[in-house]
């Protein structure tokens, strides 16, 4: 009970409270509506007092019924600000209107480094675990300082201002992370795609954002082979008329082909101040736009503002992982995703922390990497995706247990349910069963961990395999067909959360009517977050998967529209559907039913080939289909819909109950399906493993 009770006071008073924190009283608005009222000072202590003596429970529970007094007391006790926000926030999810720290002005960058340097500038900031174990790169908060000003000032030097967008095309790096604060700290705003990406997919983010500048590399290092980077950079900026400049630092010594927009960055930055005034920005100001797919053809830019993402990061960054001063924290994503900008640059940087870059994979040079790393750097959490830990599992244990791993205390995952012979195994064998295991749920659209089963208080039950636990501020809510809210407990239902928190995606970029639609509409009052879920007995949340047409390939999302649209690109397919199939290890992979013109006149064979080729090229490689169905047509709806429930049916082998097919156009085309699905069950040999396309016969 005393640990207990320490753990609450160290919680609440680091959390919230300080003297002079605004207690706000809350005002009446309407249903879904929050304006929160110019904050009055308490007596000095009066606050921070009251917090120390709360539970985590408590705590929660405060979070959710008096929103103001916890996060306006939050953001002014964690952050640092120009200007002191006058109100916590104007929300309404039924219009989707979503304002924090209103008329607060404050720099992200002078967050993550200028207020660490002062106190401790020669902390070690960035560990870069480059490619070949043992060659890491450490960089002190004074170092990166430096780095980031020099690269603001190149940017300034070359007509990037505020408001304008710098796309970047750069593995996980001490440069990637100094172009996020660079553009941050001269109010820019950065879109990083991941280097996995092709020259299409590239330009299509680009254009879409209207880039000013793109950075990138000569090439990437990944696994002992060499990515060429540039080239893609220049296929893509072809068609890319808003871009002015290509910043190309040099991660090999092999030279790049220069062109007339092309600036050698590490050049430009050598003849520049490392000082650089940092810009006060509006706690709403965009800070980044980040691409992620939807249940339609066309990726959206989620926006991301300056205060409420920073608080956000920052808050679960400590309390979900257990992060204190001194620790190694070890994200393994990559920075072109959300986890790597929210859990490996700023919700670390903004807590002073020791953040490791992993530029290499889990299986170089042998499925011992991760594991040597740990050892090497003494990490004392590793936050990592399932998708890893089912490939790593399936090695021998001594790839684990020859390493020491004292280090580590905390062990996450993230980016899709985990299963739970793979949560066993990271519990069991990885963690000694000595740490607990965080099985985090979130996305790029809530900007941080929404359900963890930490933060909880000290002793609190972990359940295998389950989210758990809803994070400060969040209240989770499960809603049925009909839009009706589902009480208690041993129920499941669309994932929804009945009110905004400041780490809350403020739009899609230059679609907000999109936005409002994909998460506003569905269940009016409630963001929906695509998801279902189910809650326990015990009250925990159990994360189903998409409700919608985006499937979960490694942790990555990827609508099937997008894949579609790719696949009927080729001039003899005429349609094509593609749905989620599970796989042991990807988790969820594409599966592809395609229609082929008659009479092609070319080997059908070939025409699969040229497929993957093509939604390689237009995607990404983790994005091909890894089983292809051809078929004569496909099973639709009078009014032209395609039925893809009935064709998850069919790839699933499940095929005993359909369903109501009434509403189908020609209800035969269902029992096509199934024979040609079974003619391709036979060519496999019954090996779910094997992938061959099966033609129509």
């Amino acid at each position: 009970m005393a640990a207990q009770t320490r753990r609450s006071a160290r919680l609440s008073a680091t959390l919230l409270g300080r003297c002079g924190t605004p207690v706000l009283v809350p005002t009446r608005a309407g249903p879904g509506q929050h304006r929160s009222p110019v904050p009055a000072l308490p007596a000095p202590g009066t606050w921070s007092s009251r917090l120390s003596r709360m539970s985590h429970r408590d705590l929660y529970r405060l979070s959710i019924v008096d929103p103001d007094q916890f996060w306006g007391s939050a953001a002014a006790d964690r952050l640092r600000w120009s200007e002191p926000f006058h109100r916590v926030r104007d929300c309404d999810l039924s219009t989707g209107r979503i304002a924090w720290f209103l008329g607060g002005k404050i720099n992200v960058s002078v967050n993550c480094l200028d207020v660490h340097v002062e106190t401790h500038p020669d902390r070690v900031a960035l560990i870069w675990e480059r490619d070949e174990p043992g060659t890491e790169v450490k960089v002190t908060y004074r170092e990166l300082l430096d780095t980031t000003c020099r690269l603001a000032n190149t940017l300034k030097s070359h007509g990037i201002q505020k408001g304008d967008r710098v796309a970047v095309y750069m593995p996980v790096s001490p440069l990637a992370v100094a172009s996020m604060l660079a553009c941050a700290r001269i109010g820019a705003v950065h879109t990083v795609v991941f280097a996995g990406f092709s020259s299409e997919a590239l330009a299509g983010r680009i254009q879409d954002a209207q880039c000013k500048a793109v950075v990138t590399f000569n090439q990437g290092v990944r696994g002992g082979r060499l990515i060429d980077l540039k080239a893609t950079v220049d296929s893509a900026v072809k068609n890319c008329p808003t871009v002015q400049h290509v910043f190309v630092a040099q991660r090999t010594e092999n030279p790049a082909v220069m062109g007339q927009l092309d600036v050698p960055l590490e050049e430009a930055m050598s003849s520049q101040s490392p000082v650089c005034p940092a810009e006060p920005l509006d706690s709403e100001d965009l800070l980044f736009l980040l691409y992620t797919s939807g249940s339609t053809g066309k990726p959206k830019g989620i926006v991301h503002t300056q205060a409420g993402y920073l608080l956000y990061t920052s808050l679960t960054h400590q309390y979900v992982f257990d992060h204190q001063d001194g620790d190694v924290f070890g994200c393994v994503a990559d920075v072109g995703w959300i986890t790597g900008h929210s859990y490996v640059v700023y919700g670390p940087l903004c807590n002073g922390s020791t953040t490791v870059l992993f530029e290499s994979t889990p299986v170089y040079p042998d499925p011992g990497r991760y594991w040597e790393t740990v050892q090497r750097l003494k990490i004392s959490q590793f936050y990592g995706a399932p998708t890893a830990l089912r490939l790593l599992l399936k090695y021998d244990e001594s790839f684990v247990k020859k390493y020491d791993r004292s280090s580590l205390r905390t062990l996450g995952s993230v980016g899709e349910p985990i299963n739970h012979e793979a949560w066993h195994w990271f519990h069991s064998v990885v963690g000694e069963g000595r740490c607990p295991v965080v099985d985090t749920w979130w996305q790029t659209e809530t900007g941080g961990v929404c359900i963890a089963p930490r933060p909880a208080e000290e002793g609190a039950a972990i359940v295998p395999a389950m989210a758990m636990r809803p994070f400060f501020g969040i209240q989770p809510s499960l809603l049925g067909e009909k839009g009706e809210v589902l009480l208690g407990d041993g129920v499941g239902g669309a994932l929804c959360i009945s009110q905004s928190w400041p780490g809350m995606a403020r739009g899609i970029h230059g679609d907000q009517q999109r936005f409002l639609e994909a998460y506003f509409k569905p269940f009016p009052g409630y963001y929906f977050t695509g998801d279902g879920a189910l809650r326990s007995a015990d009250g925990f949340y159990q994360i189903t998967g998409r409700m919608d047409d985006v499937i979960n390939v490694s942790g990555h999302r990827l609508g099937t529209a997008e894949i579609e649209d790719a696949l009927d690109e080729h001039p003899a397919v005429p349609e094509a559907a593609v749905i989620g199939f599970p796989h042991e290890i990807k988790g969820e992979v594409p599966f592809a039913f395609v229609v082929l013109k008659e009479d092609l006149g070319v080997d059908p064979l070939l025409v699969l080939q040229q497929l993957r080729d093509l939604v390689s090229t237009k995607i990404a490689r983790y994005a091909v289909p890894e089983h292809f169905l051809v078929v004569k047509r496909l099973p639709k709806t009078r009014s032209g819909k395609i039925m893809r429930r009935i064709l998850r049916k069919v790839a699933m082998e499940t095929t005993g109950d359909l369903g109501d097919v009434s509403t189908l156009d020609d209800p035969s085309v269902v029992m096509e399906i199934i024979e040609a699905h079974k003619q391709y069950r036979t060519q496999r040999g019954g090996d779910k493993k094997k992938n061959f396309p099966l033609l129509p016969v």
